[in-house]
């Protein structure tokens, strides 16, 4: 127990040894006395999964922490070997706020084989905060690179020679839980046959209350681990009655065995009466609830059987996976049920139950699933088209754009061919899905005319709609990016023509959800060009559709941006109510989830209207921390996290976290959210004191935003905004061009207007040509009359030029006049 407490020190605690040292029973003695909060996860082969292995770990925390990190889940499921990063580093954020230390016990770690999941393993253990420690046992070496958290102290190691048994151990053993009588040099003897390898103990245990001759017995267990593994196994196997052997092969196969799915495999319907002897036994079998319903092999036995059983009777083993299928399937484990028709080479009926399950399987088990389609033979799909769709949804909701793409092209062609084998109306509508996925492909590559065009060609075929349009859309999945369009398109003037066409072509469908992100999209496009009115019908036309409502995703969205186009029209308390009404109207199963989106954007929302109480408030309970790693998945909170510190004048706390966005934005090529990022660095900056630095990160955002018409992203930021943009103003507007680098003096001017700042025009601006030769004259001291002579006008005219610069200049009399245009530096 000593050299287990010591892992308490470290990051990581290897328990390591081959099967049957006790790494487990170990494990379980030490945790009886540990103080802290022990999170257990035991693994087996089907655990190759990377959102079930990460789900299995979240949940037994929540074991001991209930509601821990619930809003990592949804980034857990999108996960993937090419972007962990994301989902670990929230699930370290939120080990990072438990205030008790925690031990995570993986049990059984061989079993992992999937890369994904040692990289994305030894990332946390990267990043583990200090009051949490992960324990892994295994019966051989880590998968992963652990020489550096050795030469950093952050490895602690329990191997084979800390488990075995010492000599007075093994007395004990067979003293008090065997009725054996063996003496001590008997039991010295097996200690020194065995090396102290507890299973083996037992297992000679076992074998010797079967001999006549024990000394005999004990003898011929010579041999290393492994032969007397072998060698006691096979013993005792061999002295199990017929039916009892052919039960012990053919149950190997299950992870898992009750009564009646063992009646199933084995066809023998004593099969509880034979799970309780063997219990009896003590054969390596261990119940898995009280009431003894559920039982599993221990993994060595199991492993020792599956052999025998594949080795002399292959088709037994095939038979007998087919069985389980079967009743799995009777009883609902559809899951369970592929894994068996698959080892079973019963390819058919693995397709069918995914294709059953689908829908479920692509939100719930995409890795699974992908794994079960790369074992599958090619002409077992080849006719299966929503297999197809699944695996390139799945490529492209992972990030693997550019396989998604060949992909789709791949399956163009095939299901081409297969116009003569299906009806029309299975044709088409297998085609308009591989078009629409063309379409959604092209659309992150940026390229709205070529998804326009397979628009239109989903529109020929599935004229009704993809499947695919409205999977998931009322679960959360933390990827804003595929729901706030407006966040992924960086041409605005492009969008625009494009979003308002296939908006005016759906917009009379009446069960065709999609359009409503559509919708959203437009209204926040119109929004950010200050077209209020437009932006408001737009929204209020998608929040009408009855089919719209019932998709939480594009609820959100429309909500949200409703309710920003209220607070910008002045309707505060409409604004307010939007968003409050929202969380009634929200019915999916990851509420919790959505509603951390709707609690942030009351935050911002309480910021533009002047009141802290609930921003504050937010801050306290938000779970959000400046240190946190940033996301696409929670950008949207962090930019309200961003604008909250530096209300709270923790400037530099904010422009850490701005930074890191900025980095991580500018790597995904998000124009919009790069300028709001720059914005709130400017102003951050700008009431530190380092006024030229915020008026260059301003400056770089004004440069970004003019070409696409940027307005509200500046203008929303309120007062603070305004004075800097007065200032840059002033700053630049002397220029000889016009302009302030690459940046207008027109649409500096112009987003100042729009907050209805006054912008004093340079004179030279304001007066005419002949106004500043006459203002120059009169710094000459010439009078009317001879400022009259000297242009060539007559003096009433020199009058009247006289008294519109006054009106101009705000002045009445020359003496005013002269002095304004001397401070304004105008007259050269």
């Amino acid at each position: 127990m000593n050299n287990l407490d010591e892992g308490m020190n470290a990051k990581l605690t290897l328990v390591s040894a081959q099967a049957g040292y006790g790494k487990t029973t170990a494990l379980c003695e030490w945790v009886k006395q540990c103080r802290a909060h022990v999170a257990w996860i035991s693994l087996d082969k089907q655990d190759n999964d990377w959102t079930q292995f990460w789900n299995y770990v979240i949940a037994s925390i929540q074991e001991r922490v209930p509601g821990f990190a619930i809003e990592v889940l949804p980034l857990i499921e999108k996960g993937t070997s090419l972007s962990f990063s994301h989902a670990i580093t929230a699930l370290v954020n939120e080990l990072n706020r438990l205030p008790g230390e925690l031990v995570i016990i993986f049990d059984d770690y061989q079993f992992i084989e999937l890369d994904a999941i040692h990289q994305s393993l030894i990332y946390l253990i990267s990043y583990l905060p200090s009051h949490i420690h992960i324990y892994i046992a295994s019966r051989s070496d880590l998968a992963f690179p652990t020489a550096r958290l050795l030469a950093k102290g952050e490895l602690h190691q329990v191997i084979m020679q800390d488990l075995r048994f010492q000599l007075d151990e093994g007395i004990i053993f067979f003293r008090e839980t065997t009725e054996l009588s063996l003496t001590n040099q008997q039991v010295m003897e097996l200690h020194d046959q065995t090396e102290g390898w507890i299973s083996g103990l037992q297992l000679a245990a076992i074998s010797l209350k079967r001999s006549n001759n024990i000394a005999e017995s004990i003898h011929q267990f010579g041999g290393k681990q492994s032969h007397i593994a072998d060698y006691l196994l096979e013993e005792v196997f061999q002295h199990q009655s017929e039916p009892m052997r052919s039960f012990l092969m053919e149950t190997s196969i299950l992870n898992r065995m009750n009564r009646s799915l063992c009646e199933a495999v084995t066809g023998q319907m004593n099969s509880q009466a034979l799970l309780e002897t063997l219990e009896q036994l003590n054969l390596f079998i261990h119940p898995l609830d009280d009431q003894r319903n559920w039982y599993r092999y221990h993994h060595l036995l199991s492993a020792f059987l599956q052999q025998i059983l594949y080795r002399t009777n292959p088709n037994k083993w095939a038979q007998a996976h087919i069985h389980a299928a079967n009743w799995l399937e009777k009883h609902g484990f559809d899951e369970e049920a592929v894994e068996h028709f698959l080892e079973g080479k019963q390819y058919a009926d693995a397709v069918r139950l995914i294709e059953k399950n689908l829908h479920i399987l692509m939100q719930f088990k995409s890795i699974a699933l992908m794994k079960w389609v790369s074992v599958l033979p090619e002409d077992c799909f080849a006719e299966k088209p929503m297999i197809e769709m699944f695996y390139i949804s799945v490529l492209l909701g992972v990030g693997k754009w550019e396989a998604a793409f060949q992909r789709v092209e791949q399956a163009r062609a095939l299901f081409q061919a297969l116009k003569e084998k299906l009806t029309d109306a299975e044709w088409n509508r297998i085609m308009g899905n591989i078009y629409f996925f063309s379409a959604i492909t092209s659309y992150l590559q940026k390229d709205l005319v070529r998804t326009s065009e397979y628009f239109e060609l989903v529109e020929r075929h599935v004229p009704e709609g993809s499947f695919f349009q409205t999977m998931g859309r009322n679960r959360y999945q933390g990827y804003d990016s595929f729901d706030d369009h407006l966040a992924f398109i960086n041409d605005l003037h492009a969008a625009h023509k494009f979003l308002l066409k296939w908006i005016q072509h759906w917009e009379y469908k009446a069960e065709y959800p999609f359009v409503g992100f559509l919708y959203a999209t437009y209204s926040k496009l119109l929004y950010e060009w200050n077209m209020l009115e437009e932006a408001e019908f737009y929204v209020s036309q998608a929040l009408g559709r009855k089919d719209v409502q019932p998709f939480a995703r594009i609820m959100i969205h429309l909500a949200v941006s409703a309710s920003r186009i209220q607070q910008a029209k002045g309707n505060a308390s409409l604004a307010s109510e939007l968003l409050q009404k929202l969380k009634s109207q929200i019915d999916s199963p990851d509420y919790d989830l959505f509603m951390l989106k709707v609690d942030a954007e009351q935050s911002y929302l309480s910021l533009r209207q002047g009141s802290l109480e609930y921003s504050l408030d937010w801050l306290r309970r938000c779970g959000l921390s400046h240190t946190d790693e940033v996301s696409l998945s929670r950008l949207a909170e962090h930019l309200v996290l961003a604008r909250v510190l530096t209300v709270c004048w923790r400037m530099e706390d904010a422009l850490y976290l701005l930074e890191r966005m900025y980095l991580l934005l500018s790597e995904e090529d998000r124009l919009r959210d790069r300028i709001k990022v720059l914005i709130l660095q400017s102003m951050a900056l700008q009431r530190l004191g380092q006024l030229d630095t915020a008026l260059q990160r301003l400056e770089t955002a004004l440069q970004l935003g003019e070409p696409e018409g940027y307005v509200r992203s500046f203008i929303d930021e309120g007062p603070e905004i305004a004075d800097m943009l007065s200032a840059y103003l002033k700053l630049h507007q002397g220029g000889p061009s016009g302009n302030a680098g690459s940046v207008s003096i027109r649409y500096v001017k112009q987003l100042l207007l729009a907050m209805n700042v006054t912008v004093k025009e340079p004179l030279k601006e304001l007066l005419t040509e002949q106004e500043k030769r006459i203002m120059r004259l009169i710094a000459e001291g010439l009078s009317n009359k001879e400022i009259g002579h000297h242009l060539n006008i007559t003096g009433e005219t020199v009058k009247s030029h006289i008294k519109n610069v006054y009106r101009k200049l705000q002045v009445n009399n020359r003496l005013k006049a002269l002095q304004r245009t001397k401070d304004l530096e105008t007259l050269v």
